[in-house]
């Protein structure tokens, strides 16, 4: 594995080729009268967990539905979130004050570099990216073979609508990422079996849409059943058990919940939370990602530059020269060199 170091302000370029000049956002409604802004998923949440919690009136319709509404609240588009704001009336925490339409809000802190001011640029959001632009040469220190791994520990930058929870949702924080690259064709994993067997809490998309709980399942069934994407994805979902309980994370405490559909961000084909019980409730620890070939297909077509592995495979191929050898069973072997990238 290779350790980077990159810098925490990367250039507006890099970051619309990933895509989080235009997708990166949150979506902010604000008090119409005091112009105070609100995370709107955060609005409808706390509005749901009160009235659970201190409606004694409630019908247990109600209450079921407001139960469903939490179970899926991150899967809920925009137009639907909207909705249920105006359906229950909700109106900005301190004030009463009626709030406006649901809009995006880009989390990312805009700069600029150098005197001119006409290079934008901003802060990083994560450490990846400077992973994937330099792959190239990250590529040529690990030999030009796959798979192969960097890693970074640096700092991140979100400018949060509504910072709050102590040390959880803040705008500047300590972040450790690894880059696993593999041959997109081939995401097995030589150490996986090492981890198949482990058996821990894991919340599928079906049963959060259902409104059930996580369940126990062996890591090894959940790759089998095609619900964790591919080996590679279910060995470090498996090394990131190992790691939280070797800490001394209560195992009880500790379970792997899937994306839902809309939840997942516009890079992923498959994404697992860490999740971690708590006072604050169950909190987001680590992300396992599978990034499929996004972002170097990205990087690679805004900055012209290939960013790509050319693997040269042995392929054995047979026939024959007329049908009399073909009848007889005489074909010439030969074994040539295909490329792939």
């Amino acid at each position: 594995m290779l350790e980077v170091d990159c810098p925490c302000v990367t250039p507006e370029v890099v970051l619309k080729a990933s895509g989080h000049v235009d997708k990166f956002t949150d979506l902010m409604v604000k008090d119409e009268k005091m112009g105070t802004c609100y995370r709107a998923d955060h609005l409808l949440k706390d509005f749901c967990n009160e009235k659970l919690q201190k409606d004694l009136t409630m019908s247990s319709e109600k209450a079921v539905e407001l139960k469903h509404v939490l179970a899926t609240l991150d899967d809920l588009s925009a137009e639907a979130l909207g909705a249920k704001i105006k359906e229950y009336r909700i109106l900005a925490p301190e004030t009463k004050n009626t709030l406006s339409d649901l809009y995006p809000f880009n989390l990312m802190f805009q700069t600029s570099i150098g005197p001119s001011g006409l290079s934008p640029g901003y802060m990083c959001l994560e450490t990846a990216q400077g992973i994937f632009v330099n792959f190239k040469d990250l590529y040529y220190y690990n030999g030009n073979k796959l798979p192969f791994a960097a890693a970074q520990i640096g700092q991140a930058f979100r400018n949060e609508i509504s910072p709050r929870q102590g040390l959880l949702r803040v705008c500047e924080f300590t972040l450790a990422e690894t880059e696993h690259f593999v041959d997109p064709e081939d995401k097995s994993h030589p150490k996986y079996k090492e981890v198949a067997k482990l058996k821990f809490l894991m919340f599928l998309r079906e049963e959060q849409m259902s409104g059930q709980s996580a369940k126990r399942i062996r890591l090894g069934e959940a790759v089998s059943k095609g619900i964790v994407n591919n080996e590679t994805l279910g060995y470090f979902i498996g090394r990131v058990y190992l790691f939280l309980t070797h800490l001394g994370i209560d195992k009880d405490r500790l379970r792997f919940r899937q994306h839902l559909a809309n939840e997942m961000a516009h890079y992923v084909a498959d994404c697992w939370d860490a999740e971690i019980e708590c006072s604050y409730g169950w909190i987001e620890c680590v992300g396992i990602v599978d990034r499929f070939a996004y972002d170097l297909h990205a990087h690679s077509i805004n900055r012209m530059a290939t960013l790509v592995v050319e693997l040269s495979t042995l392929k054995q191929l047979t026939w024959g020269f007329n049908d009399r050898k073909k009848l007889e069973g005489q074909y010439p072997l030969v074994i040539a060199t295909v490329a792939r990238k």
